[in-house]
């Protein structure tokens, strides 16, 4: 009996390793694709972080966990780059995208960030540090795949970033809505009344804007199965048109 216990434990033990392994591990690592060479192309970064509720926690797909900050990975992000591209004179890489933590300095070659499930984000001094950077030198985050409570820690957690920001919430005639679609439909949040946010730099709203999150919305679940028939091709259509809009202006400010 204690022989079977003892082979019971140790196998809990390795699949605790192993979850460890693939949550902690680059993204490579864990069954993720690598990230895509720097050669002067938009290519879209998304941002990697820890959520503190330990190894493993996530989403199960496939055989392996998906943390929060990979929903939707890599199919959303090349799904919007192949549209990017298509549409607009912008040439971003469709070949890939890359994934780095906030204080990995690789990050400040991609002015545009894309962050996944910003409820559950937690980071270091030095992670924050490096978004602090990133957004001061003319970076630009976008947050996605958030609802309801949620809202509360994205706060928390820009606190750390930028004390003195304050988030407000973005008329629908901002020229974020605007620059290059004119987008009219405001009404299909994922999961209740969608509100975009955002933070502007040295809060006027006359400068540039910083950050724009989405609550009670999911672009990148849209951007996903855009192509499989499971939503509603006038909601990707949407959907489409606030990530537009979201890279060009950026690449625009």
């Amino acid at each position: 009996m204690r022989k079977a216990l003892a082979i019971v434990v140790t196998v809990a033990l390795a699949a605790a390793a192993v979850l460890a392994e693939d949550y902690l591990a680059p993204p490579q690592e864990a069954g993720y694709l690598g990230n895509v060479e720097y050669d002067g192309r938009i290519v879209f970064f998304r941002i990697r972080f820890d959520t503190g509720f330990g190894p493993g926690f996530g989403r199960a797909r496939g055989s392996r966990g998906e943390p929060p900050w990979a929903h939707d990975y890599p199919t959303s992000d090349t799904h919007l780059m192949k549209i990017l591209k298509e549409l607009t004179v912008a040439e971003p890489r469709i070949d890939g995208s890359n994934v780095f933590r906030l204080d990995d300095p690789a990050m400040f070659d991609f002015p545009i960030a894309y962050m996944s499930e910003p409820g559950y984000w937690t980071m270091s001094d030095e992670e924050a540090k490096g978004l602090r950077q990133y957004l001061l030198k003319g970076g630009f985050i976008i947050f996605d795949d958030f609802r309801q409570n949620d809202l509360y820690n994205l706060e928390e957690q820009m606190k750390r970033v930028l004390p003195d920001a304050r988030w407000v919430e973005l008329p629908h005639d901002h020229s974020v809505f605007n620059s290059f679609f004119e987008i009219k439909n405001f009404d299909f949040g994922y999961y209740g009344k969608e509100t975009y946010y955002g933070i502007f730099e040295n809060n006027d709203p006359k400068k540039r804007l910083l950050a724009v999150a989405g609550h009670n919305q999911d672009l990148g679940e849209f951007w996903e199965f855009s192509d499989t028939g499971m939503m509603p091709v006038d909601l990707s259509n949407e959907a489409y048109k606030f990530g537009v809009n979201f890279f060009i202006y950026a690449l625009t400010h």
